[in-house]
């Protein structure tokens, strides 16, 4: 292969992905016209069009993609086949792209890479805060961070957390003229702090757990909040009941400043891993980042 070709090939997988030839121009340091002129005379070498074009958008063709799932994982392993010949000489560098839900960045990956960077300068680390983890391959990214419990097929899983607990919990201000709930059922009748759903708008199903059965409670309140510290902040607030991770409120319970409810009804469940594909071999790096999350027995 050329060089020119291997550069087209790079090109072509930034405008694919960017899906604006502004963007990919902008990211690539070069002009649109250039990069226009380039896709084209790719298209012309190949036989294929790979692009389709609008006025308002780029996306790939069917030719596009397949040859953007053969060239993604390609160019990574260049990338990490030049990261593994720099570290022989100067120690581990380049960089990683991790997803993750905020709760497990917050409480398990900063943690984690705090302790890591200090003693590794040529490590850089690009941390995306979403809880939807898929998709990583043609995403770009290294590895995401899930449950447990939703492990894909085709990844390489490493435990990184032992076994997680939900509380459901609220102020003394709250309960002090209504009753407590002993039964998932009796939540109808309160208050309850949710997060609005990422699909069609509608409000999240709490799953509540006891004894291996599962009850699905659709709650009603008057605040939705995406951030499950503001919804602790609501709690404590008295304005109705938030259900989060229980090492959220561990604390407030303790002080009394909340109270739990329901506790039999909230068990552990799968705690979170690191997944990457099993496509390819991790690169060093993000080896090293596993061994450093990994939770030993």
């Amino acid at each position: 292969m050329r060089r020119e070709d291997l550069t087209d090939l790079a090109a072509f997988v930034v405008v694919a992905e960017e899906r604006s030839f502004t963007r990919a121009a902008a990211k690539l340091a070069t002009s649109q016209s250039a990069l226009s002129h380039t896709m084209r005379r790719l298209e012309t070498r190949l036989g294929k069009r790979l692009l389709e074009r609008t006025t308002r958008s780029v996306a790939p063709t069917d030719a596009g993609t397949q040859l953007l799932a053969t060239l993604v994982p390609a160019l990574q392993s260049i990338d990490d086949e030049i990261a593994a010949l720099n570290e022989s000489k100067e120690g581990p560098s380049g960089t990683v792209r991790i997803k993750a839900p905020r709760h497990a960045a917050r409480t398990i990956l900063w943690p984690a890479l705090a302790r890591l960077l200090p003693d590794h300068p040529g490590i850089h680390v690009e941390l995306s805060i979403d809880s939807d983890t898929t998709g990583i391959v043609s995403d770009r990214f290294d590895a995401d961070v899930g449950l447990g419990e939703t492990i894909a097929g085709d990844m390489v899983t490493v435990p990184i957390s032992s076994d997680l607990r939900m509380a459901i919990v609220g102020s003394p201000e709250y309960f002090s003229n209504r009753p407590i709930p002993t039964r998932p059922e009796d939540l109808a009748a309160h208050s309850c702090i949710n997060a609005p759903s990422r699909d069609d708008g509608d409000f999240q199903i709490w799953t509540l757990r006891k004894d291996g059965r599962d009850v699905n409670v659709h709650v009603q309140g008057r605040i939705a909040i995406d951030d499950e510290g503001m919804a602790v902040s609501a709690a404590e607030s008295g304005l109705g009941l938030a259900f989060v991770m229980e090492d959220r409120v561990t604390a407030r319970i303790a002080d009394r400043h909340l109270i739990r409810v329901l506790g039999d009804w909230c068990e552990p469940f799968a705690g979170y891993h690191l997944r990457y594909t099993s496509r390819r071999p991790p690169s060093a790096i993000l080896t090293l980042l596993i061994d450093a999350l990994r939770v030993r027995a």
